[in-house]
């Protein structure tokens, strides 16, 4: 989850989108953000290609928090379901793995009504973790302090919102009595 939020932090920090959402349901991760969305020929790439990945500008390396072409696809490799889609200039691509296994490859226009971004849903693999569980007190204290450190930023978790207004000095004021 660190990886695929760290990504869609990147498109923040570089002045793209300002909402992050995520979901949890019924143990897949869904993460969405309202950034430029990956290049959709590069998508592939960014999904299951090692050390290769949409920030291509040098600018972008200089801000980014994400593993520049690795974490995306460990995630992938390390789900049982792992669904990547981008939303470009009225075009989308969406693609679904298996096990890392390509299962669909699928670019359409879309609505004008949707924005550009990217969403991302995982399910970790049982086969890998056992008995693994999301934690959503630890994904809510995450959340909060992303937010501190990226103020304006909102970063939404079922039906929570996590914005800060004034950055570290909220950190602060909470963590002091």
């Amino acid at each position: 989850l660190k990886e695929v939020l760290d990504n869609a932090i990147d498109e923040y920090v570089m002045g793209h989108g300002k909402v992050v959402e995520v979901t949890l349901a019924e143990g897949t991760m869904w993460v969405r953000d309202y950034g430029r969305g990956i290049p959709l020929g590069k998508l592939m790439d960014c999904a299951a290609k090692i050390n290769t990945g949409a920030k291509y500008d040098s600018e972008a390396f200089k801000k980014s928090v994400g593993l520049n072409g690795v974490g995306i696809k460990a995630v992938n490799a390390l789900s049982e379901s792992f669904n990547i889609q981008a939303f470009r200039d009225g075009k989308t691509r969406d693609l679904a793995f298996c096990r890392g296994d390509l299962t669909k490859d699928c670019p359409r226009p879309y609505k004008t009504l949707e924005q550009d971004g990217t969403e991302l849903g995982f399910r970790p693999d049982p086969q890998i973790f056992s008995k693994f569980v999301f934690q959503e007190e630890y994904l809510e204290k995450m959340f909060r302090y992303y937010s501190y450190l990226n103020t304006g930023l909102t970063i939404k978790f079922n039906g929570k919102s996590f914005r800060s207004k004034n950055g570290l000095l909220d950190l602060l004021n909470e963590n002091l009595s």
